[in-house]
């Protein structure tokens, strides 16, 4: 009896196969992390007011350097989920901050142009720098040379993930130095908004190194307790970047047009 042979996909159109067959998504250790804790927190096993284990016992107990520990406790406090209670220590905040929905709305619904985040990026960020080199710590100044040398090693590879999470977690540590609860928490929500941002210029040629030369005066600025040249620092690169953008925009634009 003659049976007829099985073919990869015959009774499955295209359509229906990217429903079902769907690209698995490459996650960082500190996403993972992050939404471990988010979603104790979202089932409540965790309680508004709840302590959570200090960053070492979190480091044992998700086998993960501290570093992504870290960076995933600053997710969830620039998300307005976590709270601290003092030195390295977190609690669950009893208060959600409703500007990230807001702003991821805006996002998928393509409602915020290029020019609309950096124009807020330079409303937020300028002040932050300013505020940042009046208050920052050592600890803070070497998380600042950590990202550099992470944008650095970021360079060479082709990908830019690695450049582009240490360029974000450079401008996030910035936020936590002001030490202004509000200019963090607006920071986390811009924080995909940002990403976006910066995936636009990583392939724009020498934009990138541009990038890096101006983290490393923005640095220097913080560092030496110089706000007014903080905020020069800060508010020339986001125009500078803003410019690479779209002057590589209307090239592309004039390139298919004529």
């Amino acid at each position: 009896m003659h049976r007829p042979s099985a073919r990869w996909g015959c009774s499955i159109d295209e359509q229906a196969a990217a429903r079902v067959y769907e690209p698995i998504e490459r996650r960082k250790l500190y996403e993972l992390i992050a939404e471990q804790l988010r979603s104790q927190i979202s089932e409540r096993r965790l309680q508004p007011g709840d302590v959570l284990p200090p960053e070492r016992e979190l480091t044992r107990l998700y086998r993960a350097g501290r570093s992504s520990v870290r960076e995933a406790l600053r997710m969830l406090e620039s998300a307005g989920l976590i709270k601290p209670i003092g030195k390295g220590s977190f609690a669950v905040a009893g208060y959600a901050n409703p500007l990230n929905n807001s702003l991821r709305l805006l996002m998928s619904l393509d409602e915020a142009s290029m020019h609309d985040i950096y124009e807020l990026r330079r409303i937020v960020e300028c002040e932050a720098a300013g505020l940042a080199a009046e208050r920052r710590t050592d600890e803070q100044i070497a998380q600042l040379d950590e990202a550099i040398e992470e944008m650095r090693q970021g360079l060479k590879l082709a990908s830019g993930e690695r450049y582009i999470d240490a360029d974000l977690r450079f401008h996030l540590v910035i936020a936590e130095a002001t030490r202004n609860r509000l200019i963090l928490h607006s920071m986390g929500a811009l924080r995909e908004l940002i990403r976006r941002a910066l995936m636009s210029i990583f392939l724009i040629p020498e934009s990138p190194e541009r990038s890096l030369v101006q983290h490393e005066a923005i640095r220097s600025a913080i560092a030496a307790g110089d706000p007014q040249r903080a905020r020069a620092e800060m508010r020339d690169h986001l125009v500078r970047v803003e410019a690479d953008v779209n002057r590589t925009l209307a090239q592309t634009t004039e390139a298919i047009g004529g």
